[in-house]
């Protein structure tokens, strides 16, 4: 069974389990300093940092920000050794049922086989592609704006709620205005 786990730093072996994960599945230029990224898990209320269990086994990660009017789902990733195995269709399932509000995702654009491959698994898993133009703000000084798409599973529209959606990301998960 699936299930997720909001830890924080001081459930030492989950913590180096997800931050070894985030590290192997993430281009640097996607995650945040490490140090910064312990400070929100411990500090930023309106932040889960959760381990992805099956049955009590650690499987993946996946974090997310509750905002007013949605959640964005920053990070979500299996174990290379898990995947392949439907748990990432699980774990969006779960995810979906017990959030009640839309989520909102970044995928990054659909030109490289890969991309279009996850973005083809989120859209089979409910979500829609938006085709504003987006662009993830840089998560460390030096970084580069990466082009981006956001998707979105549940009530909300890409041309009336764009705006909004992109202003809280940037403003409360990336620092940037």
């Amino acid at each position: 069974m699936i299930t997720l786990q909001r830890i924080t730093t001081s459930d030492r072996k989950l913590y180096a389990f997800l931050e070894e994960l985030m590290t192997r599945s993430f281009p640097a230029d996607e995650y945040r300093d490490l140090n910064e990224l312990r400070d929100f898990t411990d500090h930023r209320t309106h932040f889960y940092n959760n381990i992805v269990l099956n049955d009590g086994c650690p499987i993946g990660l996946i974090s997310y920000w509750d905002f007013d009017d949605f959640y964005y789902a920053e990070h979500f990733a299996i174990d290379p050794a898990q995947r392949n195995g439907g748990y990432g269709k699980a774990v969006l399932q779960h995810l979906c049922t017990i959030l009640d509000k839309p989520i909102v995702l970044e995928v990054e654009m659909p030109q490289e086989e890969m991309a279009q491959r996850r973005i083809g698994f989120y859209q089979r898993n409910g979500f829609t592609l938006w085709e504003n133009e987006y662009y993830q703000p840089p998560y460390k000084a030096g970084d580069s704006f990466l082009p981006m798409r956001l998707m979105v599973h549940g009530a909300l529209d890409s041309q009336k709620d764009y705006e909004k959606v992109k202003q809280r990301i940037y403003r409360d998960v990336y620092n940037a205005h």
